[in-house]
């Protein structure tokens, strides 16, 4: 009787039908794809991006012995056995030292954990993971393992990375060209201009980078040398390695040092962790802008939220990847944005970059 009393109207009888166009159906169908790659791919992915940026790094290299009249393959095998020589040699110069350093390293970082963990109170020895020799012999075994096989991953992955490097050398500009040839007519020249300011922010970076590594490492093995910590080499080497981490890198690298530091002298300790500090601070604020010049426009908070999002998307590698990239942000405003934005917004942050790199 209630159905006979209540009718529906018509207007809420009628069915919504929404039409979704073949178009649509294969952009997102493509959009699931391109995710379904990425997670797949991705590893393979970062190290082509790291190919890339290490072939821009070394363009300018390949070029001026271009301008010696060498054909672009004989320049690109050159830099490369120049390169392969300089990693190989020092590799074989050290590999028995930093060997030593290492196993060194690890008993007296163990030993500090133990020790430490034997000051603990006894109720808390259990959560800080106090375990009997065995045990530990036995967690160190599987540890082992994965090691080695990361480092046999490495080394395969080194190898390709090398390759891509020497392939984007030689067969770069005809790929970048091959490329754009896929982007209509009427915006190939902004497409042309982007890729040209990328290059040489990409090129500011690599190359400030290792120069403020190579400082960092040198650094690192005289003072460390002078105050007879152990471990000096090894201790510079990754000095040199997590300075191309922003921020935390200094926090990694001081913190073994210190520690070894503490088996010479709580003074000498003090006076390294000092050093640390007071190198920071000098690489920071008088060495990388000098290294950098202009090349670089990124605050202190820009680096940070890069290499944040860049860690959370894709590990180290990504956090590194994400600096230039972000560097690259105010060409691709000028070029891309400018009509789009207010009048004076592109002209005002040009102002506020030139002011920092001043």
């Amino acid at each position: 009787m209630l159905a006979n009393a209540v009718e529906m109207p018509d207007s809420l009888r009628r069915r919504t039908i929404v039409e979704v166009s073949w178009k649509t159906l294969i952009k997102l169908i493509a959009a699931v794809a391109l995710v379904w790659l990425w997670i797949q791919l991705y590893q393979i992915v970062l190290v082509v991006l790291v190919a890339i940026l290490l072939a821009v790094t070394l363009n300018p290299i390949v070029r001026w012995f271009e301008r010696r009249r060498l054909p672009r393959w004989g320049a690109t095998a050159i830099v490369s056995l120049i390169l392969l020589s300089l990693v190989g040699g020092f590799l074989w110069m050290t590999w028995s030292s930093l060997s030593d350093q290492a196993q060194y390293a690890g008993q007296h970082l163990t030993d500090f954990e133990r020790q430490t963990i034997d000051k603990l109170p006894s109720w808390s020895r259990a959560s800080a993971g106090a375990k009997s020799g065995g045990e530990i012999q036995s967690r160190i075994a599987p540890y082992a393992l994965r090691v080695a096989r990361s480092a046999a991953s490495a080394v395969i992955v080194a190898a390709l990375g090398f390759i891509l490097t020497v392939y984007f050398l030689i067969e770069g500009r005809r790929t970048r060209d091959w490329l754009v040839a896929f982007v209509p007519v009427a915006k190939r020249e902004k497409v042309g201009e982007t890729l040209d300011e990328c290059e040489r922010v990409i090129f500011g970076y690599v190359a400030g980078n290792v120069a403020t590594s190579l400082f960092a490492t040198l650094f690192t093995l005289i003072v460390l040398s002078v105050l007879k910590v152990p471990a000096a080499l090894l201790l510079a080497l990754l000095a040199g390695v997590f300075d191309f981490i922003p921020v935390l890198g200094f926090i990694c690298s001081s913190v073994p040092a210190v520690l070894l530091a503490m088996t010479v002298s709580g003074s000498t300790a003090f006076l390294v962790a000092v050093l640390y500090v007071a190198y920071h601070a000098v690489e920071n604020y008088l060495i990388s802008p000098y290294v950098y010049g202009d090349r670089l426009k990124l605050s202190n908070l820009a680096v940070i939220l890069a290499f944040a999002v860049g860690a959370e998307i894709a590990g180290v590698i990504g956090a590194l990847i994400a600096l230039p990239l972000a560097a690259a942000y105010p060409a691709v405003e000028r070029i891309w944005l400018k009509d789009k934005l207010a009048e004076d917004t592109v002209r005002a942050h040009r102002a506020i970059e030139h002011r920092k790199a001043g």
